[in-house]
């Protein structure tokens, strides 16, 4: 059972790698034409309409659209399947290995959702706090990967799990601080059908089709609640049952399923859509503001602060020891690779504001501070790493 998830944890680790690989081309490849002479043709596709009013009338969405809250919604019924793994078999399933990972993502999230907030309270650009907080967890691993084959597999554990939890901690903040208007009834309903799946769950249905379909309908009733749609990946992923026994293990299969797709597909297309972004003439002068500060200085300077800082407050007070294979130098490291935030960053930065400009140089920013979050961890890590343990 061990080498089981010892492997899923390799295929995971060496899918990510690539799929870091052609989310960065895709980002380059979706800034080039959005500031080439097809620009303006690109931005309109993004937002020409897809009408399936023929299913029903309220489905009539923009291509964004229905990759921010369609097919990303899959790509967090992914986290939660990730997050239901470490909670049973991974590194959260034990107190004693969870809590420096855990400790590590609630630094990693409010202190640059702190630096923020205090560069920009009372403006407009407020509601943007939560930017700063997530980390990309394909962007990271895929960065983590080019520091080479001596870095510990302890440090990948560590980055993979707190990159999970913060991102849990990010949905969270989305469906308490970016939720404007709620429909009441449609919310009801969709918690209703949760308790339903639940209850398949206790009664040990293990066919995923009595999951996956009440699931579609819990994310069209949250769609349309007021709520963000995506939270229907995470609750639907927690109803599905994760059993020791592999033949029985419908979550683990279902995560297998999805890695490739989430990871080639999904998070790519996510790239196109979201990283068209065109530059100003002005460029510098568009980042001298309070938000594009607080964003970059969250993710370069605060989340390495607070991934850092909480788990050794717990170190030198005695209630938690590092894992065997990292040290401080590889935590600072762990730190800065923390603050690539990129797609839950890019996502958010959707949610917060209504304004263009604000959501493209809040887009701008957080390119920025990934990566120099990136190319400084990577320097750390590459110095700090020593012989293969």
């Amino acid at each position: 059972m061990t080498d089981k998830f010892s492997n899923l944890f390799k295929g995971f680790f060496d899918s990510e790698k690539v799929a870091g690989l052609l989310l960065l081309f895709c980002t380059v490849i979706s800034l080039a034409i959005a500031n080439s002479s097809f620009g303006s043709g690109y931005a309109h596709f993004m937002h020409h309409k897809i009408d399936l009013s023929f299913i029903h009338s309220s489905l009539n969405y923009s291509v964004e659209h229905w990759v921010n809250d369609g097919l990303m919604a899959i790509f967090f019924l992914m986290v939660g399947l990730e997050v239901e793994r470490e909670i049973y078999v991974g590194e959260l399933s034990d107190f004693k290995k969870a809590i420096l990972p855990v400790a590590a993502a609630l630094g990693g999230m409010l202190i640059p959702s702190l630096i923020h907030f205090l560069f920009n309270k009372g403006t407009p650009s407020q509601a943007g706090f939560a930017i700063p907080m997530a980390t990309d967890i394909a962007f990271a691993l895929g960065v983590l990967a080019l520091a080479g084959n001596k870095i510990p597999t302890a440090v990948k554990v560590f980055l993979a799990a707190l990159a999970i939890i913060d991102d849990i901690g990010a949905i969270m903040v989305i469906a308490f601080f970016y939720t404007k208007t709620i429909s009441f009834i449609y919310l009801l309903v969709a918690f209703g059908i949760f308790a339903l799946l639940l209850i398949f769950n206790r009664i040990h249905i293990k066919n995923l089709l009595f999951y996956l379909l009440p699931g579609i309908l819990m994310w069209y009733c949250f769609l349309q609640s007021g709520v963000h749609a995506t939270l229907s990946g995470v609750l639907l992923a927690f109803a599905i049952p994760f059993h020791s026994n592999d033949k029985k293990n419908v979550s683990l299969r279902l995560q297998q399923f999805l890695h490739k797709p989430v990871a080639f597909i999904i998070i790519p297309v996510f790239a196109l859509v979201n990283t068209a972004i065109e530059l100003p003439g002005n460029f510098i002068e568009s980042l001298v503001n309070t938000n594009s500060i607080g964003i970059i200085a969250g993710l370069f300077l605060g989340k390495v602060a607070g991934i850092v800082l909480f788990p050794y407050l717990l170190i030198k007070t005695g209630k938690a020891t590092l894992q065997e294979g990292i040290n401080l130098k590889l935590l600072t490291g762990i730190g800065f690779l923390g603050g690539i935030g990129f797609t839950m960053s890019m996502f958010i930065s959707n949610l917060a504001f209504s304004d263009s400009t604000l959501i493209a140089t809040s887009k701008l920013s957080i390119l920025i501070g990934s990566a120099l979050s990136a190319v400084t961890g990577l320097l750390i890590l590459k110095k700090s790493a020593g012989p293969i343990r």
